[in-house]
C-alpha cells in the first residue's frame, strides 16, 4: 500500500489576492524561489490554463506539472516525480486585512519506498516551508 499525505498551510502575502495569486504560478515563482526554472515542452508558458504542462528540476529529479485549475485567486496543479511521488497542489487566495492569506494544500502519494521516506520528510518540514515561503515572497514583493 502506498503512503499518502495531505499538508495544508497558510502564507500571508502583502498584496491583494488578485496580485498575490501571481506568485503561485509557474512564472511567478521565478520571482522568489531560488533555482526555480520551469520549462515548457510545448514551447510556451501561455496561456496559463488547464492542460498547460511544465517541468522543473530539483533534488536530482525532474517533476512534470499540469495546470488543472486556474481561476481568479486560485491555482491547482497535478505533479509527478517518476518513481518517487505524484499528487496535487492547490492554492486559494483570500483577502486578509490589507493583504492576502494564501491557503496551500499538497496531496501526495508515494510511488515506492524512497518516495514514502521523502514524503515523510516533506510532511515534517511543511510548517517550516510555509514560514519560509512567506518570508521569501515578502522579500520579493518589497524588492529585497
Amino acid at each position: 500500500m502506498f503512503t499518502t499525505i495531505e499538508c495544508s498551510g497558510r502564507v500571508r502575502v502583502p498584496l491583494s489576492p488578485d496580485a498575490a495569486i501571481q506568485y503561485f504560478t509557474p512564472e511567478g515563482e521565478r520571482r522568489w524561489v531560488p533555482g526555480w526554472d520551469p520549462t515548457y515542452p510545448a514551447g510556451a508558458a501561455v496561456p496559463l490554463a488547464p492542460g498547460l504542462i511544465f517541468e522543473t528540476v530539483a533534488d536530482g529529479g525532474r517533476t512534470t506539472w499540469v495546470v488543472t485549475h486556474n481561476a481568479p485567486r486560485e491555482m491547482a496543479y497535478g505533479r509527478v516525480l517518476p518513481g518517487d511521488h505524484a499528487g496535487t497542489v492547490a492554492v486559494r487566495c483570500e483577502p486578509e486585512g490589507d493583504g492576502t492569506l494564501a491557503h496551500v494544500t499538497y496531496r501526495l502519494t508515494a510511488l515506492g519506498p524512497h518516495g514514502a521516506r521523502r514524503l515523510a520528510e516533506f510532511e515534517e518540514a511543511y510548517p517550516r516551508f510555509m514560514s519560509l515561503w512567506e518570508e521569501m515572497i515578502g522579500a520579493a514583493v518589497s524588492g529585497g
